[in-house]
Order: C-alpha cells, then sequence, then structure tokens
C-alpha cells in the first residue's frame, strides 16, 4: 500500500464536518443561479396566453437576454422551440438534412443518437467518424463539403472540442453544433456555427422541455431553397411559403410553451447579465479547476477525458479505480443520503464512474466541500462491496 493511499484511507475514515450548501451537482437539470426561489419569478404572464402582449413581450425579451449574453451576431436568428435540445436538434437534422452528404462525429451518447437518427429515421447514410468515451476523433479527417454533425461538449464523456479552428472557413456544408453543455460557459466562433442547440436545463440552471436554436445565414438560405424528401411533424416546420418563419425567431413559438419555465429561464439570463458572459466562464473554469484539483490528490480518482485540452469544463466524467456500476452507485446513493451530492453517478450508457457538473451556476466553495464526502463514499462503498 502506497503512503498517498493511507493518506487517503485515513481522511476518509469518518464523515466530514462540512457539506457542500448546494450539493447539486446534477448534469441537467442542472443547480439553479444562486439566489435563486421560486418566489423571486415575475408571474405577471402566467396564466395568460402567450400569444397575449405580455406573453409575447416575455418570449421576445428572453430571446433579447440570450441573443446579449451570447454576444450573438444579427446575422444569427435565436428561436424558442420545443423538445429541449434533443428536438432542437432533431428540428434541424429533420429540416436540412439530405441536400448534401452527411458526416457525424461520435464520442459519447448523443452524438450516437444523431447518427442513429440519421441512419434509422431519415435513411441517409453518413460518414461516422468515431471515437472511444474519454477521446475525441481526428477532427482533421472531416470533409467540409458534407454537413457535418457534432456536440461541442460531450456531456456524458466529457470530452468536448477546443475550439472552432477545425471548422473551414470556406465549408460547402453547413456545421451542425449540439452546444447544450457548452453555451454560455465557452465563447463559441458563431462564425464557424450554422446552426447550434442547446436547452435552458443546462448552464442556466434552468426548466427542461425547451430547446433553443440559433440559425445562421447559411442554415436560413438552407432551409429557405431545399425541401426535404420526408414529411415533417408541424413542430419542425420553420418555413411558410418558402420563407423562413421569421415569426419563430421573435418569440411567437410553434406550440404552447411553459410560460413558467421561460420566467426561470429569464431569472437565470438576468442573473447571468449581471455577471456577463466572461464571469459565467469564470466561475465554470474556477469549478473545473477546484475539481481537478481534488482529482490530482487522489491516486483513485482520474480524468475520463485523459487530454486537458478537450477536456469539459461544465460536465467532468471521472474513472473511479476498481469501480464498477454497483460501486458507483453505492457512492452515489451514500452521497445522496447524507445529502452531500444529488445525482453525481456517470451517465447510464458511460463507463462507470462518476460525473459532476461543474457550470456557471455551481459555487467553487461547494466543489471544493465535495472533497472529502467523495473520500468518504469510496471508502464506505469499498468497506461495505
Amino acid at each position: 500500500m502506497t503512503e498517498t493511499t493511507v493518506t487517503d484511507a485515513t481522511r476518509a475514515s469518518a464523515k466530514p464536518a462540512i457539506k457542500p450548501a448546494r450539493p447539486y451537482f446534477s448534469s441537467g437539470p442542472c443547480a439553479k443561479p444562486p439566489g435563486w426561489h421560486a418566489g423571486n419569478l415575475a408571474i405577471a404572464s402566467l396564466g395568460r396566453s402567450h400569444r397575449s402582449k405580455i406573453g409575447k413581450q416575455r418570449l421576445a425579451y428572453c430571446i433579447d437576454l440570450m441573443r446579449e449574453m451570447l454576444n450573438l451576431p444579427h446575422t444569427h436568428r435565436i428561436g424558442i422551440v420545443p423538445g429541449s435540445d434533443t428536438g432542437a436538434f432533431e428540428m434541424a437534422m429533420w429540416t436540412m438534412l439530405g441536400a448534401k452528404p452527411v458526416t457525424t462525429l461520435a464520442w459519447e451518447s448523443f452524438g450516437e443518437g444523431w447518427v442513429t437518427d440519421a441512419v434509422k429515421q431519415l435513411k441517409i447514410e453518413p460518414t461516422v467518424i468515431r471515437a472511444d468515451y474519454g477521446d475525441l476523433p481526428d477532427l482533421t479527417q472531416v470533409d467540409w463539403s458534407n454537413d457535418v454533425l457534432f456536440t461541442w461538449n460531450g456531456t456524458t464523456s466529457g470530452v468536448r472540442v477546443p475550439n472552432g479552428d477545425w471548422i473551414a472557413d470556406d465549408r460547402a456544408g453547413l456545421s451542425f453544433a449540439d452546444a447544450t453543455s457548452g453555451v454560455f460557459a465557452y465563447d463559441l466562433p458563431w462564425d464557424k456555427i450554422d446552426v447550434a442547440t442547446f436547452s435552458w436545463q443546462k448552464v442556466l440552471g434552468g426548466e427542461g422541455a425547451h430547446g433553443v436554436i440559433i440559425l445562421g445565414p447559411r442554415a436560413v438560405e438552407r432551409l429557405e431553397n431545399y425541401t426535404p424528401a420526408w414529411p415533417l411533424p408541424k413542430v419542425f416546420r420553420l418555413v411558410s411559403k418558402g420563407k423562413l418563419a421569421e415569426g419563430v425567431f421573435k418569440g411567437e413559438t410553434i406550440n404552447t410553451p411553459s410560460m413558467l419555465a421561460v420566467e426561470d429561464a429569464i431569472f437565470a439570463l438576468e442573473w447571468g447579465k449581471s455577471l456577463g458572459q466572461g464571469g459565467l466562464i469564470a466561475r465554470s473554469d474556477a469549478n473545473a479547476a477546484a475539481l481537478g484539483t481534488i482529482v490530482a490528490e487522489r491516486d483513485w480518482l482520474g480524468h475520463l477525458a485523459s487530454d486537458p485540452a478537450s477536456r469539459s469544463k461544465t460536465s467532468v466524467c471521472l474513472t473511479v479505480a476498481g469501480a464498477d456500476e454497483a460501486l458507483i452507485k453505492k457512492m452515489a446513493a451514500l452521497l445522496e443520503g447524507e445529502e452531500a451530492a444529488y445525482d453525481v453517478a456517470g451517465y447510464r450508457d458511460a463507463p462507470p464512474g462518476l460525473r459532476i457538473w461543474c457550470g456557471a451556476t455551481v459555487d467553487t466553495a461547494d466543489v471544493v466541500s465535495l472533497g472529502p464526502w467523495l473520500d468518504w463514499a469510496y471508502a464506505t462503498a469499498n468497506a461495505g462491496a
């Protein structure tokens, strides 16, 4: 037994004295912003039609806040759509794919989901570039004469693209970025992204069920000049009489949204605005750094993403020495039972391990407090194995 292991065992022998003040480390829905309380939400729009004057105003205000927070160019439209990030990304696939060959990048569960949709639902035979959990595919293999689908930040693997430099400026195809764990946590290069999707439930800590779709000018051109061979459900239709349905991008949603969820998102966005996008990024960076220190000090913890350049700063996935699914479940249950950490088990399709959300709504002090509790849970779960 090494000296480090003895130290780990010693400090894990008793329950820590300090708990995270907010033990919310779920990777979606994520922790609410600091200071959040249901009583702080504006409620004048509740019980009103989303088509009413106040309904339209609040939806448009939410869109304006997102545009401001993301430093989104006015060339890009932003709309609120149904189905969370999944619905938004599938809307993009169903409405725009088929005009060009398709390349899909898959290194985690959701990327694999887009491969399945393309092959089994849309009957497209894409070029698939894969990597194992913890690794990033070789981005130099991408042929930008194709439409390219990828996750900016792989929530279930903790692996992200390091930047947008690999996306060709002279691309003939469109870039489709599932950016749900990346938006608001990274400074995204909007000139490189033709389609982006996300949901409020990630970095903003908002409610689920609603997605956001961002369209650059090349995506709008595709929508107005290409008609897919397959039928489109009503909730996917972004074009009317050959032209983009501009109302969707001004708050006139395709279907009825939850105004409570909208008000919740507005609260988070106003909180984010008080910090600025740089402030949100700095909080995520500090949280990831604090968790990195915890990992570095423990020989039984590791990063699933071995390369720091492509390691997520939001959904950080950890390996646990000797762990199987049963051990991880024990650790997660122990932590939840003590109200020290909620929902930290890795994604069901990922290798057994822990997943700690380090997005901007988490306080760094809570990440620091988590370390001793991970020691205790690991020692306790192993003792009872």
